[in-house]
């Protein structure tokens, strides 16, 4: 009965929000490439200003020759680049994160990068997997940490081995024994203290998001046994923001909740249940003309022109610009890149 009155609050706040006239995903304006880094694939990109106002993005990328599936899970490695200005052109600088290659829960594929600064120590968490030779979405999944004074490195990893998050044992909890381990990590220091880490995983019916919280910004972190969004068809990618005085999750939207292929803008006063929900951003066909992506190439997922993975710049405590890669390459080059959109008032 729960269950059902959510999913009933959930269903009015969406439609009450649709009715509004305009939602985020109407302030987006597509401004190009931000990364595209000959013979390799690029993919989530996560941005952070420095102290003199450069804008540094922390990229998954592998070379071109792996497909993006497989190539993410056995290849990716987190490189950095760098701009002085939010719409690039962005140039590389080095590799922050990569695999072990060793006997480690990290060994192949440091993927899918958030990027932050807490006080005055910069912060990533990825994941990775121990085996590439999976499912598309693999149970084997970890979430990791590394931090750093400078942006340009050494990253050193947090705890014994880097990695904060594995999914749970207690079998009561919602994920436990999930296909997909614990994955695609969203990070928020919470105003009121303590560290936010909120995660994508599976209750074997769909991906939700879920939430592990820590008193250090180094954990230990620990699971809450809900999920923090309720949703019946599947959402990943999330990432964590403050936002009008709410806490805000932008997630994917690919199974079509509002908009299928768009994303979704979720908000909670508390951070540990989002019911509110509105369109976070649209089809790339709303963004940019269809003659300019009539050369489109799939390199990876549906047909649909789509963006994935959503990382947000904040600006004076609002979202400044957004940052997506997708399974195409609109323009029909020869790998997958990174965009960046402005939001417009």
């Amino acid at each position: 009965m729960r269950q059902i009155l959510i999913s009933l609050v959930l269903i009015l706040a969406v439609s009450s929000l649709m009715g509004q006239e305009k939602q985020i995903a109407d302030h987006w304006q597509f401004k190009g490439i931000a990364v595209s880094e000959p013979g390799y694939h690029v993919w989530g990109s996560s941005p952070v200003w420095d102290e003199n106002g450069n804008v540094h993005l922390f990229c998954a990328r592998w070379p071109e020759e792996y497909n993006v599936d497989p190539g993410w899970r056995s290849h990716s490695e987190i490189a950095h680049y760098m701009s002085d200005k939010p719409e690039g052109p962005f140039k590389f600088v080095d590799v922050a994160v990569k695999g072990t290659g060793k006997d480690t829960w990290d060994k192949f594929g440091a993927h899918n990068p958030a990027v932050h600064k807490v006080g005055d120590t910069y912060v990533i968490v990825y994941i990775a997997n121990t085996d590439p030779h999976q499912p598309n979405h693999p149970g084997n999944q970890r979430i990791g940490m590394v931090t750093s004074k400078s942006l340009n490195g050494p990253w050193k990893k947090v705890g014994k081995d880097g990695m904060i998050l594995a999914p749970p044992t207690n079998p009561n909890y919602w994920n436990y024994n999930a296909s997909n381990g614990v994955n695609n990590p969203a990070f928020l220091q919470h105003p009121d203290g303590g560290f936010f880490l909120y995660f994508k995983s599976s209750d074997g019916k769909s991906s939700k998001m879920g939430l592990a919280i820590a008193e250090n910004l180094e954990g230990p972190y620990v699971q809450l046994p809900w999920t923090v969004t309720y949703n019946e068809k599947a959402v990943e990618d999330g990432y964590a923001f403050m936002y009008n005085g709410k806490i805000c999750l932008l997630t994917t939207d690919n199974h079509g909740m509002i908009t299928r292929g768009g994303g979704l803008l979720w908000s909670s006063d508390d951070g540990m249940k989002f019911t509110h929900v509105e369109k976070g951003f649209d089809l790339i066909e709303k963004y940019v003309s269809k003659e300019k992506t009539s050369n489109a190439i799939r390199y990876y997922g549906p047909p649909r022109l789509k963006f994935e993975r959503p990382q947000v710049l904040m600006k004076d405590g609002k979202p400044a610009y957004l940052y997506v890669p997708s399974g195409h390459h609109i323009f029909g080059g020869e790998s997958t890149v990174s965009y960046v959109l402005k939001f417009e008032e």
